[in-house]
């Protein structure tokens, strides 16, 4: 069923259909009127500084305008004059894929049909249709519910990915599982879908090292200190960092981005039963360290630790693992800027500013060691919740103890949901920091 969920709209043409409308962005000054139909012809005023929502605000104004019968049977060519072509028209043309993304699988008599673009000489079409399918990819499997994806589910997406790709995957679980990753295990055990650590490689051996790694638990009730009803509602997201390390690892093989790529997924449901880790109990981890667990729902960070433990043994060049993991950090930051932590000052300010501009904001918050304190019980190494009122930065903290200091390491602490829709971006499970990371890496590689 996953396999059928998972499809990137086309939102694209390579040529023109029996009927054909040209976009101009000549708006004579003083127009107030974003858009306006004339015949044929489309006159739209363009919003140089914000081109990426500008794309799909187009792409939404002719749906809404043109009936479905005109929308199926025509292509759409954007006329771009020589004093426009230095625009960013890639960013105005995945803004206009991104209007066409609907999850629709199980509601298919909701679909809207979105106008068809031939995709112009001045965008890089390779970029625009990688990204999108990344998108897609990330947002599909966010919003498909843990009915239909479950840990076996998630393995098979990412061995679609590598065949596609022609990557390495192995899948790890069972008694290997719970003999070398005792964390992954101990949060998955209680649940029939089996916990699992997905490892996929790509790239050839003379490239320096990226490891991502993506928190993927499929389901999160809280386990024995259970989440109330409102809160668990939408805990099919809790898969959001898997999906994230997914989508990225699509945009990075499909531009073939020169790295030695490793994909790491630890996956697991956090559910109750007779035999789930309790409150008080204290579990050995990959590293060595005894955790001592004070909340059975703060789970997240420990599949996380032995997957950054097993990808530190590797000595990558940098890692970096996305994770829903925090309310904190939305408490901090809103559910639109993702909080980001490096241990690399020479991370931190480019990742900042450079985010922005790919319309994909993050903002840094502090491994402020103070705050150590709080994680640090009497019978154990480390506390699985931290005791302090910084739930965001304690998080990274345990995170961090589980990392060697020679690693370069970003965490994303991601949301991975629009509350409430906007251009381009409707309300469900959403990219949170994955264009941003995209672009630090290409920019760090290339």
């Amino acid at each position: 069923m996953i396999q059928n969920l998972l499809e990137t709209p086309k939102a694209f043409a390579a040529k023109a259909k029996k009927n054909h409308f040209v976009i101009s962005f000549d708006a004579p000054k003083g127009t107030k009127k974003q858009g306006r139909i004339n015949g044929n012809k489309i006159i739209w005023n363009i919003k140089i500084e914000d081109l990426f929502y500008d794309g799909s605000r187009l792409c939404d104004f002719i749906a809404s305008e043109l009936p479905d019968e005109v929308l199926k049977t025509t292509s759409f060519e954007l006329k771009i004059k020589s004093n426009q072509a230095n625009l960013n028209w890639s960013d105005f043309c995945l803004g206009w894929g991104l209007a066409h993304y609907q999850f629709t699988a199980y509601k298919p008599k909701a679909k809207i049909t979105k106008p068809i673009l031939i995709l112009p000489k001045e965008a890089d079409k390779k970029f625009v249709t990688s990204c999108l399918d990344a998108i897609c990819l990330t947002r599909d499997l966010v919003n498909t519910p843990a009915s239909d994806l479950g840990t076996d589910e998630l393995a098979g997406v990412a061995k679609a990915l590598a065949a596609k790709h022609k990557a390495k995957i192995q899948i790890i679980k069972g008694k290997k599982l719970e003999g070398d990753f005792p964390l992954i295990h101990a949060v998955g055990k209680a649940s029939p879908r089996p916990p699992q650590l997905i490892d996929m490689k790509w790239g050839k051996p003379q490239h320096p090292k990226l490891t991502l790694v993506g928190k993927g638990i499929i389901y999160d009730t809280g386990g024995l200190n259970l989440k109330p009803g409102q809160f668990m509602r939408d805990m099919k997201k809790d898969m959001g960092g898997s999906a994230h390390v997914l989508g990225l690892a699509s945009m990075i093989m499909s531009l073939d981005l020169p790295v030695q790529l490793r994909v790491l997924i630890p996956a697991a449901e956090n559910s109750v039963a007779g035999n789930s880790f309790r409150p008080g109990d204290i579990l050995n981890s990959r590293k060595g360290l005894t955790v001592e667990i004070g909340d059975t729902d703060a789970e997240g960070r420990l599949v996380v630790s032995d997957a950054l433990t097993y990808a530190c043994e590797d000595k990558p060049d940098l890692l970096v693992d996305f994770c829903t993991l925090t309310g904190a950090a939305r408490v901090a930051l809103g559910y639109e800027v993702p909080a980001f932590f490096t241990n690399r000052d020479d991370i931190m300010t480019p990742l900042m500013t450079q985010s922005p501009s790919v319309n994909d904001p993050v903002w840094p918050l502090p491994l402020y060691e103070g705050y150590n304190k709080n994680i640090e019980p009497a019978i154990a190494d480390v506390l699985n919740d931290g005791l302090g009122r910084a739930g965001a930065i304690e998080a990274a903290l345990f995170l961090q103890k589980f990392i060697e200091p020679q690693t370069p390491w970003i965490h994303v602490d991601c949301f991975a949901w629009e509350q409430n829709g906007k251009p381009g971006r409707p309300k469900g499970g959403a990219d949170t920091g994955l264009r941003a990371l995209f672009d630090f890496i290409q920019t760090r590689y290339n």
